[in-house]
């Protein structure tokens, strides 16, 4: 009998399993349990934790990311993501609107799950100094497990060779159609920061026998932008800015939970930080890992790349963890200061590029 699905991605990962055994749990019949995807370049892939980010970084901005996790198993989760966003010019700058688009593959067992949502940010000053943006959105998901490159021990001869078909009966599990809403919002100034998030208000069903639904994704994050020297506005010079940002945040989907610190150094164009991360499941051991990241930004062009590390025995058998983004943006410095000058621009959120 096949009896357990576990797909998750980062809480609780499948451990010291070979294909076959991951290829069972994500058959599985009777238990569901899903489990959102979670970057470690979080602040690249803002969008994705929080519909309030529309807008708040650039007038409009693209980035693509790719992460490869667990690569030691036969079966790593690979995760592809697009996103963009646009501040819209008027009236009085306090819309935007947002894109994001995501595939997830686990490897050899052909479990696959595409998303994509549309968001909305409104964003207003408070004060001078203080703003708030509020956002929601509405996201459709697809998911499905595919057979084709499993197989069972009905199919092997007892000499191992390989004799046909399996009798197994792999019929129900048809690919799974849902919607999901999310609402967030941001309080910032020019060097702080609070996110908080709530994803999958609705609970959408996956379509399973038992704890169908998706769960409930809350998240919280802060930070504090200290800067060493600040940059010079536009027209005063090139002067860079050199900053530290420390960092911290939780999130909490079903009964696992995740908590991390980290700290950006940004001399610029160049981003480097390290996150710790502490992940727990009810029944995983507790993960923890590192993530060391680091990041260029070239005109519009931002490339960074992160490495996690596991610090934990777990985390350290199942191998680091990839990740790749890539972002085109966009800011126009002239109107920027015509928007100053009639006292209408925002402040810069100051949360980490990467």
């Amino acid at each position: 009998m096949l009896r357990k699905l576990s797909v998750t991605n980062d809480f609780s990962p499948p451990g010291r399993r070979q294909t076959g055994l991951l290829g069972l749990a994500l058959l599985a019949a009777g238990t569901a349990r899903g489990q959102d995807v979670y970057f470690s370049q979080a602040y690249a892939n803002r969008q994705a934790d929080n519909p309030a980010w529309v807008g708040l970084k650039d007038d409009y901005s693209a980035t693509l990311s790719y992460r490869n996790q667990f690569p030691q198993l036969a079966g790593a989760f690979e995760t592809a993501q697009l996103a963009a966003d646009w501040r819209l010019p008027k009236p009085g700058l306090h819309h935007a609107l947002g894109l994001v688009l995501s595939q997830d593959r686990a490897g050899n067992v052909g479990y696959t799950r595409f998303g994509a949502a549309a968001q909305y940010a409104y964003h207003t000053r408070l004060t001078r100094t203080l703003a708030l943006s509020g956002g929601a959105q509405l996201g459709y998901g697809r998911q499905r497990v595919g057979y084709d490159n499993l197989t069972f021990g009905d199919q092997y001869g007892a000499d191992g060779t390989y004799t046909g078909a399996t009798a197994e009966s792999l019929a129900g599990f048809p690919p799974v159609n849902y919607f999901t809403v999310g609402v967030g919002g941001v309080l910032y100034a020019e060097q702080f920061w609070v996110s908080l998030a709530g994803q999958h208000l609705n609970r959408p069903d996956l379509g399973f026998k038992q704890q169908a639904g998706l769960p409930l994704r809350l998240s919280v994050n802060t930070g504090y932008k200290l800067f060493i020297q600040k940059p010079a506005g536009y027209g005063k010079g090139e002067q860079r800015e050199i900053s530290l940002t420390p960092t911290l945040g939780y999130t909490r989907q079903g009964g696992s939970q995740r908590s991390e610190a980290g700290a950006y150094f940004s001399a610029d164009p160049v981003t480097v930080g390290a996150v710790y991360r502490n992940l727990a499941s009810p029944d995983q051991a507790t993960q923890h890992v590192v993530a060391v990241v680091a990041g260029i930004a070239y005109g519009d062009l931002r490339i960074g790349y992160s490495y996690d590390v596991g610090v934990s025995q777990l985390a350290s058998e199942l191998g680091g963890t990839h990740e790749i983004t890539l972002t085109l943006r966009a800011f126009d410095k002239v109107e920027s200061a015509f928007r100053r000058l009639r006292r209408r621009d925002y402040p810069i959120s100051p949360c980490p590029n990467f």
